[in-house]
């Protein structure tokens, strides 16, 4: 039982109550303390240490250390000391308890040894997780993290229904490997949705761009990690795992390829790399669950620093979105240069992380003669590079204004200071990419079967090089075609981003159709005629805002934001300002009163979002999600 007070969830959870007990610079020490402590506790842990608790007629294993949970935990330990330290300079208490809680729980999930656990530890990990994104307090994060939670809490619910159904089929509680059937699919499908495997997926480019700065890079270690944990744990060399896998890798390069916002695009690139591993999971071998496990790691550390990059444009200048950046290369070198570190790692160049991990899950398939699957995942690594090594540093550092001045007086977008506590995480960030790229051992030591792949032959640096090589001298030629363009793109989010507007509109129409007119003697509707304004651009999806302000809660950098909205807007105001009118009146007279309809509940439900959503729209999707959750229960229950 002493082992339980050695469990890595319990520094967290007395972290994200201090915080908000003590002083906000006390909460920095405690912020760098709480995984500092987890990781010394993880060492202390050795392989097969089990704590079991008995609950009702019920044993359930709530500490389990093997050799697929200890990697996992060294790395959401690092994770939490990197994001802990770059939001130091942004972080308010709230935020600061709500990462730590999320962070706490995804240790449970990882070495939960019950399905009961491990149930409970992912929804706290589900709920702590989207006031990372509420905590923005702009109206879009308000409607994203509601977005996010009604989608996790409907995964939640079918994880518990397939739960229930293994132990009325098995009577067991043990997380073990699931053997085909209706209680292991349906905890595969809650696990696919919390690693963004398409069409489950839209959750993630929704929501994590309109997080907090920090909470961006605390999302982007848990969620995907911890359902790729789960899937390496229960689902190993399910089939139809590597062709979702694949899906996955190329899908998100597709998608990134439309993007103009900076942290969607990586959003869509973590649906990508996540899909390596999905793909090694369905594999199965030794080799590929080591590839799958490896990658997660590597991606983590990746993947936190170039999202700590967009991070710090954000704070600096107030923006997002490529199409309102560039020329600001020269007043943020070391940033620029710390994000390239991230950008070679995920394009996986030789000496970095990326390759030696990355390399593990495409000899694992040509290991079982998946030529096919081989040749698809290059495919997907050209685009990676393409787009976040290629694109998206020069849209948003250089684009058309080139490395820019090195004072802000003459510079079109004004850059402040970025705080040393981000600019040390990133650089934390980039130094074990680096060391785990010229040392990999250090990485295939963690891992859970023996590794004797030599990654450093002549013919992979060879391969590798060259196909980067050809990747940049495309991105030279095509460099015209890939400047961003000032447009959403829709996914499947459209089925709650635009069906509800069509619904909306239908519902209008039946209701001022089915209301009785009432004549009577009005005074003339006078109607004004306005000249048709610029045209929109057309895309794949809407046209974006013109700004992305930072919340209320998020402390704005020294950028100056009014210049910095003037930058992008101003000129179309001066030019609105200035046009002479050319409106006209027309007066018609009518005898019939205007139709007013009837505001039930569904035209509320589906009322225009324009500001956080609304009460009574939460409290029925809600409701229609919690019924259906009761069905799907008492369906469970059936035999």
């Amino acid at each position: 039982m002493s082992d339980l007070l050695l469990h890595p969830t319990l520094p967290f959870v007395v972290a994200a109550l201090l915080v908000r007990l003590l002083p906000h610079k006390l909460g920095h020490v405690v912020m760098v303390l709480a995984p500092v402590v987890a990781m010394a506790q993880i060492w202390q842990l050795e392989a097969g240490t089990s704590v079991q608790l008995d609950y009702l007629d019920w044993q359930l294993e709530v500490l389990r250390v093997d050799a697929l949970s200890t990697p996992f935990g060294v790395v959401f330990a690092i994770a939490a000391l990197i994001a802990g330290i770059y939001g130091m300079a942004t972080q308010l208490g709230p935020e600061r308890s709500a990462a730590l809680l999320y962070a706490g729980a995804a240790f449970g999930v990882v070495y939960a040894g019950d399905l009961l656990t491990f149930f409970l530890f992912w929804e706290i990990k589900a709920i702590a997780s989207t006031f990372l994104i509420l905590a923005r307090r702009t109206e879009r994060s308000g409607r994203s993290g509601m977005r996010y939670l009604f989608v996790h809490i409907f995964g939640g619910k079918l994880l518990l229904a397939g739960i229930i159904v293994h132990v009325w089929q098995t009577g067991s509680l043990s997380f073990t490997a699931f053997e085909p059937g209706v209680a292991a699919y349906l905890i595969m499908v809650a696990c696919m949705l919390s690693a963004a495997v398409p069409p489950l997926h839209a959750w993630l480019a929704d929501a994590y761009p309109e997080a907090t700065i920090a909470g961006t890079v605390f999302l982007s270690a848990y969620t995907t990690k911890a359902a790729v944990y789960a899937l390496a744990r229960g689902f190993p060399g399910f089939e139809i795992l590597i062709y979702l896998g694949v899906i996955m890798a190329l899908y998100g390069v597709v998608y990134a390829v439309l993007e103009n916002d900076i942290r969607r695009l990586l959003g869509y690139h973590i649906v990508s790399q996540v899909g390596y591993m999905v793909a090694a999971v369905g594999i199965g071998t030794e080799l590929a669950i080591n590839g799958a496990t490896a990658h997660a790691f590597a991606h983590i550390l990746y993947k936190g620093l170039l999202l700590m990059g967009a991070g710090a444009v954000l704070y600096a200048t107030g923006r997002a979105k490529m199409s309102e950046l560039g020329g600001i290369a020269n007043r943020m070198r070391l940033v620029l240069a710390l994000y390239m570190v991230g950008a070679v790692s995920i394009s996986s160049f030789p000496l970095f992380s990326g390759f030696v991990s990355k390399e593990l899950v495409v000899a694992a398939a040509s290991g079982e003669g998946l030529v096919w699957l081989v040749l698809l995942l290059k495919v997907a690594s050209v685009g990676t590079f393409l787009h976040t090594g290629l694109k998206l540093p020069f849209g948003t550092w250089v684009g058309k204004k080139g490395l820019g001045p090195r004072l802000n007086e003459k510079g079109p977008v004004y850059v402040g200071a970025v705080p040393a506590s981000m600019i040390a995480a990133m650089a934390l960030s980039a130094a074990l990419n680096f060391l785990l790229g010229i040392r990999p051992q250090l990485l295939y030591d963690l891992m859970p079967y023996p590794v004797t792949y030599d990654v450093y032959t002549l013919g992979k640096v060879v391969e590798k090089s060259q196909i980067l090589l050809f990747t940049a001298l495309a991105f030279w030629l095509l460099l015209p075609k890939l400047h961003a363009k000032a447009v959403v793109s829709v996914d499947t989010d459209w089925v709650y981003r635009k069906l509800p507007g069509y619904v909306r509109e239908l519902w209008r129409r039946v209701v001022t159709r089915t209301t009785p007119s009432k004549r009577s003697t009005v005074p003339p509707i006078r109607i004004t005629t306005e000249p048709a304004g610029p045209a929109e651009p057309v895309g794949a999806g809407e046209p974006e805002d013109a700004a992305e302000p930072l919340g209320a809660g998020e402390p704005v950098g020294p950028a100056d934001p009014a210049r910095n909205a003037a930058g992008i807007a101003g000129d179309a105001a001066t030019a609105a300002a200035t046009a002479p009118s050319t409106a006209t009146t027309t007066t018609v007279a009518t005898s019939e009163a205007p139709v007013t309809p009837r505001r039930g509940v569904l035209a509320r439900l589906f009322s225009p979002a324009a500001g956080p959503p609304p009460l009574i729209a939460t409290w029925v999707l809600g409701g229609l999600m919690l019924l259906g959750a009761i069905i799907l229960l008492f369906a469970s229950l059936t035999p």
